[in-house]
């Protein structure tokens, strides 16, 4: 289902330019070196460049640092039909520690209807391992966004 904008050409089925351009606001994913690759369709890819501040105590990549990324990816993927997409509910499990490099996170909607959206995130390490599982339900307005 494309909503008005889509239709309208406001936002082209697509265009990463106008995704980016409204996740450009997202303050907090920008201070934690996250950067969106790639959105659309229900998909998204984003990477994190590992600093010192994404560290714990242990010296390896926060858990938050890691759900940070994965929640962001999310994000991405669930507002990328140009209408408003909240999360409603998310978990993450960990599977590997890391504490350099770059991880990568990549979205994939799994169901959607006109209230809600099922995704599931994966993150990577540079080597393609695997990082984390990430699980989210979003909640769709009616509200379009606008790029």
């Amino acid at each position: 289902m494309q909503t008005a904008a889509w239709r309208s050409g406001q936002f082209g089925q697509n265009n990463m330019k106008d995704i980016k351009q409204y996740f450009a606001g997202d303050q907090f994913a920008a201070r934690s070196n996250i950067e969106l690759l790639e959105a659309a369709n229900g998909c998204a890819k984003a990477k994190m460049t590992l600093q010192p501040h994404h560290w714990n105590g242990h010296g390896s990549t926060h858990g938050g640092a890691i759900f940070t990324l994965a929640d962001f990816a999310f994000a991405a993927a669930s507002n990328s039909h140009g209408t408003v997409a909240v999360a409603i509910d998310a978990n993450i499990t960990f599977m590997k520690a890391t504490a350099t490099g770059t991880l990568y996170a990549e979205a994939r909607e799994q169901a959607r209807n006109a209230k809600l959206g099922s995704y599931s995130v994966e993150v990577r390490d540079e080597q393609g391992e695997l990082i984390a599982q990430f699980q989210g339900l979003a909640y769709r307005k009616k509200q379009e966004w606008t790029g």
